[in-house]
């Protein structure tokens, strides 16, 4: 198995979770938030999204799914076109708010497959080119498709939990 294809296997793992976690629910529980200061199912998951769109089309010189497929617009969010989110206050969290969850899954699916097209083309040369000099040391592509899988994983993990508290709290 090459390197790339266990990146094509994780990323497919995201969706698989992103999926599950949003599937089914109304928009009520995906924008609710378990505590004032917690996240919502719907910030985690436009959260990762974002992160996974940001890092990615940066990484390849690619433009974003969220500008380019005009996500911005659809979601219709009172932030900066270019927010993914990162160090948002419970104030800005409260601003991601969708009415579906097809939304948010139509908007992860066109980020996972701009993300498949590009790894799909991946050497193991070119896991090693730099992409970020600004870290110390400087940030390869491998190391940055790993960073964002771990992260997006994670951030699945949240919304899958967060919805159990929203509908368990329901029963």
């Amino acid at each position: 198995m090459h390197a790339k294809d266990v990146l094509i296997d994780g990323y497919g793992r995201i969706r698989e979770e992103v999926h599950a976690a949003v599937d089914g629910l109304p928009a009520e529980l995906l924008n609710a938030r378990p505590a004032p200061d917690a996240n919502s199912v719907s910030w985690l998951v436009w959260h990762l999204t974002r992160v996974q769109d940001d890092h990615v089309a940066d990484a390849f010189g690619l433009d974003q799914v969220w500008l380019a497929q005009d996500w911005e617009k659809r979601f219709g969010l009172d932030l900066n076109r270019r927010d993914t989110g990162y160090g948002h206050s419970p104030a800005k969290v409260a601003k991601v708010m969708v009415d579906s969850a097809d939304l948010l899954t139509g908007y992860y699916d066109a980020v996972h497959e701009q993300t498949l097209r590009v790894l799909r083309e991946l050497t193991a040369q070119d896991l090693g080119r730099v992409v970020d000099e600004r870290w110390d040391p400087p940030v390869t592509l491998g190391v940055r498709l790993v960073s964002v899988l771990s992260d997006d994983l994670q951030h699945a993990g949240q919304a899958a939990y967060v919805r159990g508290l929203l509908q368990s709290a329901e029963a």
